[in-house]
């Protein structure tokens, strides 16, 4: 069994990246496939994707330098 953690091993769903932005900027975001985060470059947060779900919440976000 999985942790909720745990990466999602498949890709999100075109159509729901299509219709996201940044909670915070409502800017676009950039899809990293690799680190399974969705990148804000306005606000300068990685928001995570855990088992396919894009976590969009400012709180579980990572800061980029």
């Amino acid at each position: 069994m999985t942790s909720p953690t745990t990466r999602a091993a498949g890709p999100v769903d075109p159509k729901l990246l299509e219709i996201l932005v940044c909670p915070l900027t409502k800017g676009p975001l950039e899809y990293d496939a690799e680190r399974q985060e969705l990148i804000s470059r306005g606000a300068k947060l990685a928001y995570p994707i855990r088992d396919g779900i894009p976590i969009m919440l400012v709180d579980e976000a990572r800061r980029l330098g």
